[in-house]
C-alpha cells in the first residue's frame, strides 16, 4: 500500500502535508515526498511493489502535471509498449508512472478503460485544477473533506484528515472528481440484464474469470504471501496461487488458544497444496489490547467489521515482524457476490440482486475497508482477487435465481465451477460457511462482549449510547466500540452509513447480533 494526499490550496504549508502523511506512513513506509504544485501540494509515502528502484517514487511529473496513485495496474505493460510506439518515454518500472500520458491523451475517460485498484490525485497544470478517482469497488481507500477555508482535501486514511476537515467523507468508489463535481464512470453493483449462459456455461465463466484474476494479483516485484482461512474463498484463491507457482506459497491462519475452528481446515488445504504453512495463536488479552488499534486503524464502530479485523490485524502483525513479504492476497468479495448465510432468507430472486447490489455498492465501508487497514497498517499490501472488475462484472449479470441456495449448499454456483480442477480438498470446497471472527473462534466474540459487561453497568449503556444520535448502539460491545471510535474519530460516525447487519426485512433474519451463529440454518458452519 502506498498514501497519497491532495492539498487543493495554494498557500498550503509543505509541512503540514508531511505532519497529515506521517499519520498514516505505515502505509509506505520506504519514502515519503511531497510537491509543491501551483495551486497546492501533492503528497506521497511509498509501499514498493512495482518498479522498486527510486526512480519508482511519486509524484510522477510530466509537462507540469503531476499525479499521486496507490493503486496496482493490472496489464499495464501492453499499455506502457502502447504508449512507448506513440513516443512516450519513461525513467521506471512502476506501472503508475503511465497514468499521466494516459490522461494526456484520453483525460478522464481513462478512467472507465484501467483494469485497476486504485485511488489517485492528479493536477491538471494548463487547467489549473485538481483531479480525484477511485476504483469501481473501491478497493483502495480514498477520503476528502473541506478545510476551514473551504479548500478540499484528499487523503488516503481518514485520520489525515482528523483536525483538518470538520467532516470527513468517503470518496465514492466508481467516480472522479473535477471541477467541484463528483462523476461517476463506473457502478460495478448496476446490473439492467442478466446472462443467458446456462449453468454450465455460467461456471465455466466463474472459473475463467477468477482465475485470470488471480494471475493478474500475483505480479508483484516483492514478495507475495496468502491468508488461508480454511474457508472456501481463502483456500481456492490459494488452490489456484499454487497451481500457477513453480514454489511452496506461503501461507498464514490465525486462531484462538481455546476453540480455534478454522485451524484443522487451514491446515489441511496447506498440506494438500504443499505451502510453506504457518499457524498465529492468539489469546483473550490479544484480542482485548487490539481493539483500540485495530478501531483506529479501520475508522469504524461497524460489530462485525471490527470482530473480523482482529484476527488479520494480528495475522498480519506477525507477518510484517517475521517475514520479508510486501503483498498479501485475500478471499474478500466472494459473498456479497455469491451470498451469506442469511441471504439463505431472500424471498426471492429480485430481493437476493437487490441484497448483492446493496452490499457490493457499500462493501468499501465493510469487508474491504477491513482488509485494506488491517493489512496496510503492517506495511502490506492487499490485493483481492474476487473483486477483479472483470469477475465482479460477469457475477453481478447472472440470472439471481440461479445464485440463490436452492442446491442444499451456499455458494454453490462457485463450488460447482472448481470441482473438476481438485485445486483444493472436496471436503474445504463443501464445506459450509463460518464467519471469519467466529471461526478464529468462538471465544472471540464472547471474550469482547464478557469485557464490554466489565466496563458498562446496565444504567450507564442506557446513558451513555443515548449521546450518539446516528447509528445509535443496541449492545455493551457496539458501545465499546463507538467509544473507542470517537476518541480517533470525535464527530465522524457517517463515514460509515449504518451497521452491517443480515436484512431484518426478511422472515428470519430479525437479529440483534450481525453474526452468522445467531441464525437458525448456521448448522454445522461453526464446527
Amino acid at each position: 500500500m502506498c498514501t497519497v494526499l491532495g492539498y487543493c490550496r495554494s498557500d498550503i504549508s509543505e509541512e503540514t502535508c508531511l505532519s497529515m502523511l506521517e499519520t498514516a506512513a505505515s502505509r509506505g513506509p520506504d519514502m515519503t515526498r511531497t510537491l509543491r504544485v501551483e495551486d497546492g501540494v501533492l503528497g506521497f509515502d511509498r509501499l514498493s511493489i512495482m518498479g522498486l528502484t527510486e526512480a519508482g517514487m511519486q509524484p510522477f511529473t510530466r509537462s507540469g502535471n503531476a499525479c499521486v496513485c496507490n493503486g496496482e495496474l493490472y496489464g499495464f505493460r501492453p499499455l506502457k509498449d502502447y504508449l512507448v510506439s506513440l513516443g512516450y518515454s519513461f525513467e521506471s518500472d512502476s506501472d503508475c508512472e503511465i497514468l499521466l500520458p494516459l490522461y494526456e491523451r484520453l483525460g478522464c475517460s481513462m478512467f472507465a478503460l484501467l483494469d485497476a485498484e486504485f485511488a489517485l490525485v492528479l493536477y491538471d497544470a494548463s487547467a489549473r485544477s485538481f483531479i480525484a478517482a477511485r476504483d469501481p469497488v473501491g478497493i483502495r481507500p480514498l477520503y476528502y473533506g473541506y478545510d476551514e477555508s473551504g479548500a478540499i482535501v484528499f487523503a488516503s486514511e481518514p485520520k489525515m484528515l482528523v483536525g483538518t476537515c470538520s467532516r470527513i467523507r468517503p470518496f465514492p468508489p466508481g467516480h472522479y472528481y473535477k471541477d467541484g463535481e463528483f462523476i461517476c464512470y463506473r457502478d460495478p453493483s448496476r446490473a439492467d440484464s442478466y446472462s443467458d449462459d446456462d449453468l454450465e456455461e455460467t461456471c465455466r465463466q466463474i472459473h475463467d474469470r477468477l482465475m485470470r484474476g488471480i494471475t493478474k494479483r500475483l505480479d508483484a516485484d516483492a514478495p507475495v504471501g496468502f491468508l488461508l482461512s480454511g474457508g472456501l474463498d481463502s483456500s481456492l484463491v490459494c488452490g489456484a496461487a499454487a497451481k500457477m507457482s513453480d514454489k511452496p506459497l506461503e501461507t498464514f491462519a490465525i486462531g484462538m488458544d481455546t476453540d480455534a475452528i478454522d485451524l484443522k481446515y487451514a491446515r489441511e488445504v496447506a498440506d494438500y497444496i504443499h505451502s510453506n504453512h504457518h499457524e498465529v495463536i492468539i489469546t483473550r488479552d490479544d484480542v482485548i489490547e487490539s481493539l483500540d488499534p485495530v478501531i483506529h486503524a479501520l475508522g469504524t464502530y461497524d460489530i462485525t467489521t471490527i470482530r473480523a479485523s482482529i484476527g488479520m490485524y494480528l495475522v498480519c502483525k506477525w507477518i510484517h515482524e517475521n517475514t520479508d513479504l510486501r503483498v498479501i492476497l485475500t478471499g474478500e468479495i466472494s459473498d456479497e457476490l455469491f451470498g451469506y448465510k442469511y441471504t439463505d432468507f431472500a424471498p426471492s430472486p429480485e430481493e437476493f440482486q437487490k441484497e448483492a447490489q446493496k452490499r457490493i455498492h457499500e462493501i468499501h465501508m465493510y469487508d474491504v475497508l477491513r482488509a485494506d487497514r488491517s493489512i496496510s497498517v503492517h506495511s502490506l499490501e492487499a490485493r483481492v482477487p474476487f473483486g477483479d472488475l472483470d469477475f465482479v462484472d460477469y457475477v453481478m449479470h447472472i440470472d439471481p435465481a440461479k445464485k440463490m441456495n436452492t442446491y442444499g449448499i451456499g455458494k454453490y454456483l462457485l463450488r460447482h465451477a472448481f470441482e473438476k480442477d481438485e485445486l483444493i480438498p472436496r471436503s474445504i470446497l463443501m464445506r459450509e460457511k463460518a464467519a471469519f471472527s467466529d471461526a478464529v473462534g468462538h471465544s472471540l466474540r464472547d471474550d469482547i462482549q464478557e469485557y464490554a459487561e466489565e466496563v458498562y453497568s446496565d444504567a450507564e449503556f442506557e446513558e451513555r449510547r443515548r449521546l450518539y444520535k446516528h447509528a445509535q448502539p443496541f449492545t455493551k460491545e457496539s458501545l465499546l466500540y463507538r467509544d473507542i471510535f470517537e476518541k480517533h474519530y470525535p464527530g465522524q460516525s457517517e463515514l460509515i452509513v449504518d451497521f452491517w447487519m443480515p436484512n431484518k426485512k426478511w422472515d428470519g433474519c430479525d437479529v440483534n447480533d450481525p453474526s452468522a451463529r445467531v441464525l437458525s440454518n448456521y448448522g454445522q458452519s461453526g464446527s
